[in-house]
């Protein structure tokens, strides 16, 4: 990344009280930029966005719906942003399952939406529309996936990651080439970091149970996932985002960010490094789960490596240990912008 380029740029950043999206939101901020969030409220209490004070590092923090077209593209031109990252989804799996509607229509119809008001924005000249490594129709094998392999989804979530890379499809090849415009989608493995209090996710899951003084309780202990912090997919789509803009249209394509191989680990590895880090913390199997989910699922990040000179920096003891470090210095009470930004620093320094 070049400081340089980000250095009073305007980004306008969908999903910015999120957990990646926060992450995403400081980052910029720390690198010079102007950002310019639109989203709904925080997700979850607490979250990231409260505990950082992310919103007085931001140039605005528009609350609203993705789903309101008119809103967006107002906010949209008020920003004049020459970069859009699109983040705001529905972004869990089990609960497509009892929200199937919601989440197609945000999922899916957001991403028209972003398209739109940066297809009628005057400044912006390259989009990154985030996605997810559930895109891809899951053969449950050991090859990894590649960008070009097909895409599918057998519960909500995955299938509505699938249609929105097929609305970003077409959309480049029926506006953004003829405008001039650069886009891409980026599909990453499954995040961890400080910040995170979803539902149903292992690790926000992990800390729950220990606050309380409960066993974690695991649904799919030999499940394989491309673990990684998330600062590294963010480094990746905001390295991307600087070949959109100052380079020809080579870039506009789809991406994948996950870990070094040796770092697609199951559940129980997980939770396994967890306990024997945190005393008084256990875990316990609860029995088959009754909601497909994936089993298998590996990423082939060789064309952002070769590409984009892009590759981990942590590995996944580092990035579990990041985790840990920002949840007890949570607990503590202490100031989670300067533990963030800290955590941040650290990171570039690399």
């Amino acid at each position: 990344m070049n400081p340089d380029f980000w250095k009073n740029r305007s980004v306008f950043l969908t999903g910015h009280t999120g957990f990646k999206g926060g992450w995403t939101a400081l980052l910029l901020s720390q690198m010079g930029a102007n950002v310019f969030g639109y989203s709904l409220a925080p997700p979850t209490t607490p979250s990231f966005f409260v505990e950082t004070k992310l919103e007085t590092h931001l140039s605005n923090s528009k609350i609203a719906n993705i789903l309101d077209l008119k809103t967006l593209i107002q906010e949209m031109n008020a920003a004049k942003p020459s970069i859009v990252i699109h983040m705001a989804a529905q972004p869990l799996v089990r609960k497509s399952y009892t929200m199937p509607v919601d989440t197609f229509t945000t999922n899916v119809i957001g991403t028209v939406n972003t398209l739109e008001a940066a297809r009628q924005s005057e400044t912006v000249k390259a989009v990154i529309i985030v996605t997810s490594d559930k895109c891809y129709k899951n053969h449950e094998q050991i090859i990894p996936y590649r960008e070009n392999d097909q895409l599918g989804g057998h519960d909500p979530y995955s299938s509505s990651k699938a249609c929105a890379e097929l609305v970003t499809e077409a959309y480049q090849k029926s506006f953004y080439i003829d405008l001039g415009l650069q886009l891409a989608s980026v599909r990453a493995g499954n995040v961890i970091g400080g910040g995170d209090w979803a539902a149903d996710r292992l690790i926000p899951d992990f800390f729950r149970a220990l606050d309380v003084g409960e066993t974690l309780q695991v649904r799919s202990p030999n499940a394989i996932r491309p673990w990684q912090h998330v600062l590294e997919p963010v480094f990746g789509y905001l390295a991307l985002a600087e070949k959109l803009v100052v380079n020809d249209s080579s870039y506009s394509e789809a991406w994948n960010f996950g870990p070094e191989k040796e770092d697609n680990k199951a559940v129980s590895w997980i939770v396994e490094r967890l306990c024997n880090k945190i005393s008084g913390s256990k875990w316990e199997l609860i029995g088959t789960p009754h909601l497909h989910e994936a089993g298998l699922l590996n990423l082939d990040i060789s064309k952002s490596k070769s590409r984009l000179n892009w590759s981990p920096r942590w590995d996944l003891t580092k990035a579990l240990d990041m985790t840990i470090d920002w949840h007890q210095a949570w607990k503590q009470g202490k100031s989670m912008k300067e533990i963030s930004i800290n955590q941040i620093k650290s990171y570039i320094a690399i």
